[in-house]
């Protein structure tokens, strides 16, 4: 209870902190008419703020603590880059007030991929639940004063350090979905009310009858949260497998209306992260539904990557693994490297996941990215669009789907007919095609203090030159937020676009191109 009030006393007692949110959450205000579109949108994550953060002590106590002995290590003013301490308040005030000046007149939502709370590595100063939903709290109140009273539509998901104990969270209805229920009921559309106090997901039409974002609770899809099943397919009422057949249903009913849809989370989905049959799920919707999905957002790893999700993963028997020593960076250029060429490859079987680094500085630097899409041309409706066609060798699989070890897999459940189309708005250039992205960082935050506020700049952007530039008269960035002249290096892919081809592309690029594996590695890790 001490520990509570201290927290709400920090909150309240300057410009500097997160303000104590109010006793009835804000509300959506009602627009008399359509809001203009902007073409862009926010992506935010991993702020984990932490109360506790004091400058000037020591990074082996988690900047709580104790003098820093050398200058490298003693906590900054506005955070400490490069180390395994959290956000101070000050940091992520100035984060969300930039944003707010910078940008809020300039997007069209916001997708916010969570962790709200610091990590749980002080053993003398260990979480409570409290503490956790006080920051959540107290983020979501300054996250609904700078978009939600404004009419920008904010989609935030849980994160695997937002619940107590970090990692865990059992099946709900249960205390963590109703607390944030209560704490996120500014962002939550009323009808879903309902579903996200079972499973604290749901979704929201950022742009209504167009386009919408489903925020999923990868919680129970995360190999880490030993209190579910791991969505077995014996275990049709494990936690996952519910979040799954509500996504199916999800992705069906926005599909027959012709809307696309963004899926954003915590946790991304891969191998290394999903329990192997939550994984098979994912994938399956993923690749079924990839003229539906315009792309999948995600944070928690706190390194700039992408990856992709393919039909092989579907394969019964597991294709031979390409070795590696375990690094993310070797682990991906590995899977790009043996992408199919041009001739060859179909680009049905693939689906883009994009991760993007932390506000906190743990263990890079804090950053954040802004899209942008196309908000031009008529919507594409799904009439003589390709399906019926299902992955792999047909006869090899219903051979190995006798065998008992496969029997009873998702693998060898999932035989619906895929939906896919080389005009859909995630392969052609289309009304609401994501054009690109711009990441923005702050390079010296060390240099912060009293008197020298850090600056937000652009890290690059994934547009060409030119287009950035505002070559043909329209600027996929405001002006006012790029530097008076991009630099060559502040553009290194130089993507027409980012559907599925341009990111295969890109990863063929790299496999021929030590030059830009480097350019990779050093944004991936912001070196």
């Amino acid at each position: 209870m001490l520990l509570t009030n201290v927290l709400l006393l920090l909150f309240s007692a300057s410009r500097d902190v997160l303000a104590a949110p109010q006793q009835v959450p804000l509300e959506v205000p009602a627009l008399a008419k359509p809001r203009k579109l902007h073409g862009r949108f926010l992506h935010i994550t991993d702020m984990h703020p932490d109360p506790a953060y004091r400058p000037k002590t020591s990074e082996s106590t988690s900047c709580h603590r104790k003098k820093g002995k050398k200058k490298k290590n003693a906590a900054g003013y506005y955070g400490l880059p490069q180390s395994d301490c959290d956000s101070p308040l000050r940091l992520t005030n100035f984060t969300l007030d930039f944003i707010e000046k910078k940008w809020a007149s300039d997007i069209d939502f916001v997708i916010w991929t969570g962790d709200n709370a610091r990590h749980d590595n002080d053993r003398k100063l260990p979480r409570t639940p409290s503490e956790i939903y006080d920051l959540n709290r107290a983020v979501a109140t300054k996250m609904a004063s700078a978009f939600t009273a404004r009419g920008i539509p904010v989609v935030p998901s849980l994160g695997n350090n937002d619940v107590w104990p970090h990692n865990i969270m059992i099946p709900g209805p249960n205390s963590i979905t109703s607390e944030f229920a209560s704490i996120w009921k500014a962002f939550i559309p009323f009808p879903h009310l309902q579903i996200f106090q079972r499973g604290a997901y749901y979704a929201v039409e950022v742009i209504p009858d167009a386009v919408a974002v489903i925020s999923l609770n990868t919680m129970y899809f995360y190999d880490s949260n030993k209190a579910v099943g791991g969505c077995e397919f014996k275990d049709r009422d494990d936690a996952g497998n519910l979040e799954f057949d509500w996504l199916e249903v999800q992705l069906k009913g926005f599909r027959d209306r012709g809307m696309q849809v963004w899926i954003s989370g915590h946790v991304p989905p891969s191998p290394g992260n999903y329990f192997p049959e939550c994984y098979v799920r994912y994938v399956e919707l993923a690749l079924r539904f990839q003229d539906t999905i315009l792309g999948h957002l995600y944070g928690h790893m706190n390194a700039d990557h992408f990856f992709f999700l393919e039909a092989n993963d579907l394969a019964v028997i597991d294709p031979p693994k390409v070795a590696n020593n375990g690094d993310l960076f070797d682990t991906l250029l590995s899977d790009f490297a043996v992408i199919p060429n041009a001739k060859d490859i179909n680009m049905d079987n693939f689906a883009v996941i994009n991760v993007s680094p932390s506000v906190v500085p743990n263990p890079y630097l804090p950053s954040f990215r802004v899209f942008s899409y196309n908000t031009t041309g008529a919507p594409i409706r799904h009439l003589g669009r390709k399906h019926g066609h299902h992955r792999g060798d047909r006869k090899n699989k219903e051979a190995q789907c006798k065998l008992d070890a496969y029997r009873e897999t998702w693998k060898c459940q999932l035989n619906d007919s895929w939906h896919s189309d080389p005009l859909a708005p995630s392969r052609s250039n289309q009304l609401w095609t994501p054009l690109g992205y711009a990441q923005y960082y702050i390079p010296h935050l060390e240099e912060g203090n009293k008197s020298h506020t850090p600056c937000f700049k652009l890290e690059y952007a994934t547009y060409e030159r030119d287009t950035l530039n505002g070559s043909k008269g329209v600027y996929p960035m405001p002006p006012k937020n790029l530097p008076g002249k991009v630099k060559k290096r502040q553009t290194p892919y130089e993507l027409e676009n980012l559907t599925v081809g341009a990111w295969i592309e890109l990863a063929r690029r790299m496999g021929s191109s030590k030059k830009l594996r480097s350019i990779f590695k050093r944004y991936m890790y912001m070196e």
